[in-house]
């Protein structure tokens, strides 16, 4: 089971930007670099993926253009290399090759190999809108919490006001007792208790 743990290490940081990295150059997806890294860190891969669009990816945008070049570099050459020796394409029913299409000493590729090819292609757009999912679930939760906070915090301040106002009741109320006629004060100590008991009221 994977633990929560809130604080990245530079180590941990320089270890997701190498990954993502390594992962883009050799033609896999940023979503299969977050899995291994998860497994490494034992994080989520959505929080490694969270962490590598929010606070990593800006530090390595010429890196990841320069792994993008690289991978279309490695399939240009593999392509040149498959036209120059011919593409044999070999049935996993068939491993010993007999009666497939292809030129004789080319390279192998199984049909498993170009499903997984084809299949990683088509992942990175997937990974975008997983990653983009999840980046709008966390921008709603923060908007959330971020309401609740200012709630919290105007009840706060009301409650302080009518602590203070309290406060001045019981002096002002303990004064007159203290050191003015009863009787003669009454009157007026009424009055405006009852003005800060009718704010507090409110």
């Amino acid at each position: 089971m994977k633990v929560r743990q809130d604080a990245w290490s530079e180590e941990n940081d320089l270890l997701l930007a190498e990954t993502v990295l390594r992962h883009v150059r050799e033609g896999s997806t940023q979503l299969k670099a977050f899995e291994e890294l998860g497994d490494t860190l034992n994080r989520t891969a959505a929080a490694c993926g969270f962490r590598w669009n929010a606070v990593i990816r800006q530090q390595y945008e010429k890196a990841l253009g320069l792994a993008r070049k690289q991978r279309k570099q490695h399939f240009r050459n593999l392509e040149k290399k498959e036209k120059s020796s011919g593409l044999h394409i070999v049935s996993e029913n068939n491993p010993s090759g007999e009666n497939t299409v292809g030129i004789p000493d080319s390279p192998a590729l199984t049909m498993r190999e170009i499903i997984a090819f084809l299949q990683n292609i088509n992942m990175s757009e997937a990974d975008y809108e997983i990653l983009q999912r999840e980046l709008e679930t966390i921008k709603r939760e923060k908007a959330a919490i971020e309401t609740k906070y200012e709630e919290l915090e105007k009840r706060a301040i009301t409650m302080q006001q009518d602590y203070e106002d309290l406060v001045r009741i019981m002096d002002r109320a303990r004064k007159m007792f203290v050191f003015g006629d009863e009787a003669a004060q009454k009157h007026a100590l009424q009055a405006e208790d009852n003005k800060d008991l009718e704010k507090i009221a409110e």
